[in-house]
Order: structure tokens, then sequence, then C-alpha cells
């Protein structure tokens, strides 16, 4: 059974920095286009940034393009988000999430989910 578990969530200044990461056990990372969404108390998920199974093609929301970053390790079955020049607004769980067919353009297998908390 697939399974993604998020880490590196805390608590952090605005403009500091994190970084967060996404091990999938049970099967193998390469498989699949990755994906971080975030939601916040009250407001919707969205997706924040994805990267296909390649790393060739990348997806930022509008919100964080320019201060996060996504990319992946196949080799360690690891997906990242870096989060820098944080603001109090990107305060929410954040989840990981795999796509097993680009095609479909549904996430079939996420995270828990890590808090991310920016103090302002």
């Amino acid at each position: 059974q697939v399974q993604l578990v998020e880490y590196g969530g805390g608590l952090v200044e605005a403009g500091g920095s994190l970084r967060l990461s996404c091990v999938v056990s049970g099967g193998t990372l390469s498989s699949y286009a990755m994906g971080w969404y975030r939601q916040a108390p009250g407001q919707e998920r969205e997706l924040v940034a994805a990267i296909s199974w390649s790393a060739i093609a990348t997806y930022y929301a509008d919100s964080v393009k320019g201060r996060f970053t996504i990319s992946r390790d196949n080799a360690k079955n690891t997906a990242f988000l870096q989060m820098n020049s944080l603001k109090p607004e990107d305060t929410a769980v954040y989840y990981c999430a795999a796509m097993v067919d680009a095609g479909r353009g549904e996430y079939d297998y996420w995270g828990p989910g890590t808090q991310v908390t920016v103090s302002s």
C-alpha cells in the first residue's frame, strides 16, 4: 500500500524559510506526478505546486511564485517543497499528494499533512 508522510512543518517568523519533505513508501516515486496542497482554517484546499514524474514540468500558484520551489529525488523516494520569504498568509496545513495517471488528472494518494505557521 502506498503511503505518503510529510515532514518539516513548524513555526517560523515572517520572512523565514522552511523545507517540507514528502517520503513515499510502498510505491516508486518515479511513477508519480507529485503535488503540494495547503488548507488554511475556513478555506478550501488549494494546489500550491506540482511537478511531473520527470521533473521537467512544474506548476506554481501565483501566490507562491518566486518564493516556493518544488523538487523531487526519485532515488530517495522523496519530494520537497522549499518555502522562502514566508508570509503569515502561508499559514496552513500542507499536504503532499501523488498522481498515478497524469491523463486522469486526479491525485490518488495523500499524506496526513504537516502544519506550517508563520508569525508576523
